[in-house]
């Protein structure tokens, strides 16, 4: 297992633990928001991850994966097609027009639509209808994908008039800190964003900061190093 997974030498006792600890910490926040833990659905992020780590973590109770490599993603998905109920796979990952046609054969959400190119090459190969969010770069980084927020709207326009695509709602990537709370405004942000075009889901959050993205509106968290322990990029 040399070299592959993330912390090959987790136990998958530990797994257990970590996906109650996750949960536990995510009933907390959403409590304190005043939201319901059901409200939230947590994705397990196994870039990297072993195939025999991630049906530990089905086993404790995950039903939401998120890839962001097409073919690493087929290939576990393989390893993986006895877990029933079958797993949601999400794609989390940036995406490039050329992987579109196995993306979409893959997974059962896109969260990572970054272009209007790249919205049209999943409606040209769409046999039904796709489930997508719109990623927005709320904090303007310039190694972040995205649309900038004042872009997101007609953006949504657009790619509303392209057939089998379903607008889920919107996807943020939050620059990394050591305080959680520097990134609260831009949680906010997205939230009054996605609050203003009516759509359902903000995809925000991850293993540093889930708890306060719970706090400002998430219904979905992408969790990887909280579950899985460390990885190798």
């Amino acid at each position: 297992m040399h070299g592959n997974p993330a912390s090959p030498d987790i136990k998958s006792a530990d797994i257990g633990q970590n996906v109650h600890e996750v949960q536990r910490r995510i009933a907390r926040a959403a409590t304190k928001a005043g939201r319901s833990p059901a409200d939230l659905t947590v994705i397990g992020v196994t870039k990297t991850v072993d195939p025999l780590l991630i049906q530990q973590a089905f086993q404790a109770g995950i039903r939401h994966f998120g890839e962001s490599r097409i073919q690493e993603a087929k290939d576990k998905m393989a390893q993986l097609s006895v877990l029933q109920p079958r797993p949601t796979w999400h794609m989390v990952g940036h995406l490039q027009t050329n992987k579109v046609k196995t993306a979409i054969e893959l997974f059962d959400v896109i969260h990572s639509v970054d272009s209007i190119r790249l919205a049209e090459a999943i409606s040209e190969h769409a046999q039904q209808a796709i489930p997508i969010l719109i990623q927005v770069n709320v904090s303007g980084e310039a190694s972040k994908y995205g649309f900038p927020p004042n872009k997101v709207r007609s953006t949504i326009e657009q790619a509303s008039h392209l057939p089998h695509l379903e607008i889920k709602g919107l996807m943020t990537i939050a620059p990394y800190t050591d305080n959680p709370e520097d990134i609260r405004p831009i949680f906010r942000q997205l939230r009054m964003l996605r609050d203003s075009l009516g759509l359902e889901h903000l995809s925000m959050g991850m293993t540093d900061d889930f708890e306060v993205a719970i706090e400002e509106g998430a219904t979905m968290v992408r969790i990887g190093r909280a579950i899985f322990g460390e990885r190798e990029d």
